[in-house]
């Protein structure tokens, strides 16, 4: 009998165990809670990547994430505060709770997934190679035994350092951001940037630079997203959810055309 009883017992307290499990778990996730009471939402960004997030003239912070950013932050009743963070720290940035997000054109791959509980993506992409239009450089065979430039911490040079074509060079310099990147090729410091493409349009085209992006020198196609820390599951469903509802009511499309000259995202 006494057996009988004291497995019983272990098995009440193993119920009430698990209950209390079940409902820690559940209460632990205050994510969407802690951001609408402290009334703002802090996005960690690298402020020099144009057209996602940048300083313009007025040394003000502008960019596509930006004004997306700040739409559903007005819906979700916050205010929109930025900070910027050294992106090839981010990930540190993020899980000592310095900031909410990274919300910066941040591409999806295999070890953010690992680190960070990302959205789902909402804008394609690709890395590919800049050069100076008057460089001679026609192709990536060109490239050859030559110095190319990437961002330190990104996914361009992740792409870059594992590609086939990375042995073929002579050196990959790295830089603190892309725009030191874009200012060492105009210098002639290196031969090529490696870079996303959505940055080297802006750069083309909004900035009237003599770049040339090289046809055949797309490394791999990207996806961007925003990453949220592994348990902030509330805070970013409710973002995932009015980024859908800016899809379905054409705000997000009217976003993206006033920086690119139509909708590119893929929110559903």
């Amino acid at each position: 009998m006494r057996k009988i009883i004291s497995l019983f017992l272990s098995a009440v307290i193993c119920v009430a165990a698990f209950a209390g499990c079940g409902k820690a778990s559940s209460a632990a996730d205050e994510s969407l809670k802690k951001v609408k009471e402290k009334g703002e939402l802090v996005l960690g960004l690298d402020d020099s990547f144009p057209p996602m997030g940048y300083r313009n003239e007025n040394n003000e912070i502008v960019g596509f994430d930006i004004d997306v950013a700040n739409e559903v932050c007005t819906r979700m009743g916050v205010e929109l505060k930025l900070q910027p963070i050294s992106w090839d720290a981010k990930e540190q940035e993020l899980n000592s709770g310095n900031i909410d997000c990274i919300w910066n054109g941040m591409s999806v791959n295999e070890e953010r997934k690992k680190a960070m509980n990302l959205s789902e993506p909402y804008m394609k992409n690709r890395m590919v190679l800049v050069v100076l239009k008057d460089s001679g450089y026609a192709s990536k065979d060109d490239l050859k035994g030559k110095s190319i430039g990437v961002q330190n911490g990104s996914s361009a040079q992740e792409a870059l350092e594992n590609s086939d074509f990375a042995k073929t060079v002579k050196e990959i310099i790295s830089y603190d951001t892309n725009v030191k990147g874009f200012m060492d090729l105009e210098a002639k410091g290196i031969d090529a940037l490696c870079v996303d493409e959505v940055v080297a349009n802006n750069f083309i085209s909004q900035q009237n630079k003599n770049y040339l992006v090289l046809d055949d020198s797309s490394f791999v196609d990207e996806e961007y997203a925003i990453g949220f820390r592994k348990n902030d599951q509330a805070l970013r469903d409710e973002v995932q959810k009015i980024l859908s509802e800016m899809k379905a009511d054409g705000k997000l499309a009217e976003i993206s055309t006033k920086w690119f000259g139509k909708d590119v995202t893929i929110v559903k």
